[in-house]
């Protein structure tokens, strides 16, 4: 791939002025944020699942949980890996190529709507158990006006609250607990064994139907992926507060989701097959099982969830449409907030508005509205899961490539070395004990320990990772084969997304602004033979540094190293915010776009952009990381950077200013 599409960030956990934040999320707001989105699923999904596989949706909701905690393994790591958030957009950026991230911000989005729409149709649903009148048709118009007064209140600025979710988790996962208790109060553990070979006597299990259930059950995890979304207000470290988060989700969703599908589905048949219950399952299950007091807060509880869940879905698809505006793939208007309230009212008119038109067109079928489902959340699942992949191998790649290096230039010592010790051959590892590794001392014994990471264990989450990615892939096949009107829904506003991406990418290109869309990428290794072109914000030579760099690349590996002015942050980050100090500095973004354009005319093969926000004196922390062959900066800024230490200076007059290249040739490592 021509371009280096990296989207770690530009730095960890911060504000955008290059200084750490503080976040604010532990393992428990974060499990509460994640099980109050993912929790609400199991409210709708037995009644939808039972319309397509009767007594089977217990199975396959425990056959895809397998399946679900394989995921989970990979989205802790999307949120260490990603601390900026963005989930299936980063993901597929850093991996594949930018547009890749415009496509998964397309399918999260359409996975948004669904969720936005089936969430608080569901929650009006439940509160009819109480309020018959609330039941339909009327449900629908109050949905509407639901979701209106929730986009009311993100237009006034009514942030979320993690601690209001933990609330609501909380009594959510004691209802479902309460239930569960209830229910083997009164049935003898051989009446439950039992309920096991009772599922596959209702329904015939053939291949086709096989993979219908299993693609179909993952509706019943939907919402995991929010948990990638709240890496900017997430405390350090991410991978440990996501892991201990993640975990919880596991236990408390494995605890509760299958058991309550197989009790809802298979103890109350009657009113599993029923239109007019199928929406209200558990608090039927609860009321029939228990009391009518159990009914009463099991429907009041999942009600207010499910509405909770619905603004959550609100606030992540206008965030993800602002990311994408400032990627530049939908127009700028998106990015306007009103001089009000100083909030985003387009993205929040259709973040909300959307949803609303959905509804209507469906004309508040919930069973519809799950069989829509199955494009964006299953499509957002494989990029991710993918684009993980992607990164990891390509870590793996180059970490060999660098070792591979480190111990070529080692063999020239190894191969003269006798004493009874037989020579390094080629392509050989040292290992620790390797009585010829005394002869590097700690360098070899460094280069060595170095593989630990990617030793056994690194192997074992690797084709981990990639056989969860065929499952999900599967999965979404089928769904695709399976759920038509999933595909038609999904596809259309996906397509239709995508095209008014690439008109705003060509009116951007027309009008002369940043005519590429550009990932940046982080520098952790050298890169012997490359040239660093190095731009500072607001500087009135870029233009000149930049054309050098590309003139005289000569094929060499060509870093564009930015370095921004500090800006600090007025607010601390929002959940599912998403924040990259890169998206929010139009100049990088231009002169990037400019080089990246520069550098496909003269067919450059390998081009990397690096972001930072601070001192210009971060260039020579980059310099010596890299190693580069060339470093071409303003002449006036040769002094500079005086840790450069070049081997000579060069000046070259261009027609927009004058520039200076510091050539170094470096030494094989030793």
């Amino acid at each position: 791939m021509a371009q280096e599409s990296v989207a770690q960030g530009t730095s960890h956990d911060t504000h955008g002025d290059g200084h750490a934040t503080k976040g604010s999320l532990g393992p428990l707001l974060c499990w509460a944020v994640v099980f109050a989105d993912i929790g609400t699923s199991v409210y709708y999904t037995p009644g939808i699942l039972y319309g397509t596989v009767q007594g089977l949706a217990g199975f396959f909701v425990m056959l895809t949980m397998v399946v679900f905690v394989l995921l989970c393994l990979k989205y802790v790591e999307v949120t260490h890996r990603f601390p900026q958030g963005g989930g299936v957009v980063t993901v597929a950026a850093q991996a594949i190529n930018p547009w890749a991230g415009a496509l998964g911000g397309m399918f999260i989005l359409v996975d948004y709507f669904l969720t936005a729409a089936i969430s608080c149709l569901s929650g009006i649903l439940y509160m009819s158990v109480v309020f018959p009148q609330f039941g339909p048709p009327i449900a629908l118009w109050i949905t509407v006006g639901i979701l209106v007064l929730l986009g009311i209140l993100n237009w006034v600025g009514i942030s979320e609250s993690a601690k209001v979710s933990l609330v609501g988790a909380i009594i959510a996962f004691l209802s479902d607990i309460a239930i569960l208790i209830t229910v083997f109060s009164h049935i003898s553990f051989a009446e439950f064994l039992s309920l096991f070979p009772k599922m596959f006597s209702t329904h015939a299990l053939t291949p086709v139907s096989f993979l219908a259930g299993f693609a179909g059950a993952f509706l019943a995890f939907s919402g995991l992926e929010s948990i990638s979304q709240l890496s900017p207000v997430m405390r350090q470290p991410h991978k440990r507060v996501a892991g201990i988060a993640m975990a919880l989700v596991v236990i408390t969703v494995g605890l509760t989701s299958p058991l309550l599908t197989i009790f809802a589905t298979l103890l109350q048949p009657d009113k599993a097959g029923s239109a007019l219950y199928q929406d209200q399952l558990i608090s039927l299950l609860a009321g029939h099982w228990g009391n009518i007091a159990l009914q009463t807060e099991v429907a009041i509880s999942a009600s207010a969830l499910l509405i909770f869940a619905s603004n959550t879905a609100i606030i992540g698809a206008y965030h993800v449409f602002m990311a994408l505006a400032r990627m530049e793939f939908l127009p700028s208007l998106v990015l306007k907030r009103n001089k009000l309230r100083g909030t985003p009212h387009y993205s929040i008119l259709l973040a909300t508005g959307i949803p609303i038109v959905i509804l209507i067109v469906v004309r508040g079928n919930v069973t519809v509205l799950g069989d829509m489902y199955a494009f964006g959340l299953l499509g957002a699942f494989t990029l991710t899961c993918l684009g993980l992949d992607i990164v990891r191998y390509r870590d793996w790649s180059r970490h060999r490539q660098a070792l591979k290096r480190a111990m070529t230039a080692f063999q020239p010592d190894l191969n003269g070395y006798s004493n009874g010790h037989q020579a390094l051959a080629v392509g050989e590892t040292i290992k620790p004990d390797d009585p010829r590794a005394l002869i590097h001392g700690n360098t070899a014994n460094k280069k060595a320990n170095e593989t630990e990471h990617f030793g056994f264990w690194f192997k074992v989450d690797f084709y981990l990772g990639v056989l969860t990615t065929a499952l999900v892939a599967i999965a979404w096949c089928t769904n695709l084969v399976t759920k038509p009107l999933a595909t038609g829904f999904g596809g259309t506003v996906a397509l239709i997304g995508m095209l008014v991406a690439f008109i705003n990418y060509r009116q951007y290109k027309k009008e002369g602004q940043t005519p590429v869309p550009v990932v940046v990428t982080h520098i952790e290794e050298r890169i012997p033979g490359s040239t660093l072109a190095v731009l500072l914000g607001g500087h009135e030579n870029n233009d000149a540094i930049i054309r050098s760099a590309v003139t005289q690349a000569d094929a060499r590996p060509l870093i564009f190293l930015y370095i921004g002015e500090p800006k600090h942050r007025i607010n601390a980050p929002q959940m599912m915010e998403i924040v990259d100090p890169y998206l929010e500095d139009p100049e990088a973004k231009a002169s990037f776009g400019k080089a990246e354009s520069l550098a496909i005319q003269a067919k450059v093969p390998t081009r990397k952009y690096v972001y930072m926000q601070g001192s210009p004196d971060a260039v020579c922390h980059i310099w010596q990381v890299l190693h580069p062959h060339d470093t071409v900066i303003a002449a006036e800024d040769s002094e500079r950077f005086k840790d450069i230490n070049p081997d000579r200076v060069r000046y070259e007059l261009t027609a927009d200013g004058r520039v200076a290249h510091l050539l170094k040739r470096w030494e094989p490592a030793a």
